[in-house]
């Protein structure tokens, strides 16, 4: 490492990876951060404000993140350091941090393909630049984390004090404290897992909004950020090829008494095993087989779809729909689907969405024929995958993780891969 001031810029100027203490250094940011400063350090001169920063990535649990992502054990000794290693280390953890608050501490890169949800992108180095202007620059990094109600009831309920409960005095009472204290850990870590879910969030939500939770199984229409609509949902099942992705569209328009067309996998997996051993299948459930290989079910009263599809378009192929099984919303557990959202009361929602008379609804789909109607605006859909959120009461309510996502996601916010 360079030891004088003037070697900043020649730090950046090769391939090399950056280190301080064994631990990488983010090369591409820090290079973004001096270019802009002529490559001269910023800290000298700076000390109030370099240890306000320090502080506040020390603190870094206060949004359930592992400090040590943000280089903690380098920054409490720091002073052990050659000044223009202690300048990088800074700076990195300041920029890192800014960015794990911004858009969520797992980088993109570290994702799984289903979690395709973040918000508009931030400038850290932008956001550093303007908080080294302010007297307390910690507001202006601390500013990125969301200030939605959902993040800070579940931040708060996160830092509230634990009472410790009586000492146990028999086996029987050591097994209740030792299950509660597993609750007790497994409510920490889901608090911690869907704090980092909110970051993944847009920092201000669309005030028309369709947002589908499936580990609530439910889906809430808001209008002017108000709950004006809610509905049971069946999500997919537990089978990984089959569960609901975690991401964002835009209703564009809704299909009325719409054909279902199979995918040449389910047509492969399912459909051709029953016409082996049920010739007329096809014929009975209003279906052709198409010359690519995929399935039509024409429309219908026991269509697949239902009387109604709502126009999403999303890399993953899943949409709201009907569908003509209206036994299973009456069960509790309702991962049921290949991974698309059935909705319980769609004629009601068409309607909200379409701005009319559920009668509208009820004579374009009694007509029979399937019509194509685009919405007079498009509007937001989230589907997204919180166990601990803020209802529309002001409760902070749990839900069982049935796809076992938040022990990965734990893994990820600490830094470590999959076992």
């Amino acid at each position: 490492m360079p030891r004088s001031d003037g070697e900043l810029a020649g730090l950046f100027a090769g391939p090399n990876e950056l280190h301080v203490g064994g631990q990488p250094l983010d090369a591409d940011l820090l290079r973004r951060f001096y270019e802009r400063r002529g490559y001269r350090p910023v800290w000298p001169g700076l000390e109030a404000q370099a240890d306000a920063l320090t502080g506040t990535v020390l603190r870094a649990a206060d949004h359930g993140l592992d400090p040590d992502m943000f280089h903690a054990g380098l920054l409490q000794r720091k002073e052990t350091l050659p000044p223009l290693r202690q300048e990088l280390l800074l700076t990195n953890a300041v920029l890192s941090y800014a960015a794990a608050l911004a858009h969520g501490a797992v980088p993109a890169e570290r994702r799984k393909g289903f979690e395709a949800l973040a918000p508009r992108p931030v400038d850290v180095v932008d956001v550093l630049d303007r908080a080294l202007l302010r007297e307390d620059p910690a507001e202006e990094i601390e500013a990125l984390s969301p200030q939605t109600p959902t993040y800070l009831a579940l931040r708060a309920m996160m830092l509230a004090p634990r009472r410790p409960g009586p000492a146990p005095t028999t086996a029987r009472a050591r097994t209740a404290a030792a299950a509660a204290a597993a609750e007790a850990e497994a409510r920490l870590r889901s608090l911690k897992v869907n704090m980092e879910r909110e970051r993944w969030l847009p920092r201000r939500l669309p005030p028309d909004r369709v947002w589908v939770n499936i580990p609530n199984q439910r889906l809430v229409f808001y209008r002017d950020g108000r709950p004006v609509f809610t509905t049971r949902v069946v999500v997919g099942d537990v089978a990984e090829r089959n569960q609901s992705p975690e991401f964002d569209a835009l209703i564009e328009a809704g299909f009325f008494n719409p054909p279902w067309v199979v995918p040449r996998d389910i047509v492969e997996a399912e459909i051709l095993p029953r016409i082996a051993r049920e010739p007329d299948y096809l014929a009975r459930n209003n279906m052709v087989m198409r010359a690519n290989g995929e399935v039509e079910q024409m429309p219908g009263p026991t269509a697949g779809l239902g009387y109604v599809l709502f126009d999403m378009p999303n890399r993953f192929d899943v949409y709201l729909h009907d569908t003509p099984d209206r036994f299973i919303f009456s069960r509790g557990n309702r991962q049921m689907s290949r991974g698309c959202i059935r909705v319980e009361n769609p004629r009601e929602l068409a309607a909200l969405l379409m701005r009319q008379p559920i009668e509208v609804i009820d004579r374009k789909i009694a007509e029979g024929g399937t019509v194509h109607t685009r919405l007079p605006r498009p509007v937001p859909v989230f589907v997204t995958y919180h166990t601990a959120f803020l209802d529309d009461d002001g409760t902070i309510q749990f839900r069982a993780d049935f796809y076992d996502r938040d022990a990965d996601l734990m893994r990820r916010l600490h830094g470590r891969t999959e076992a």
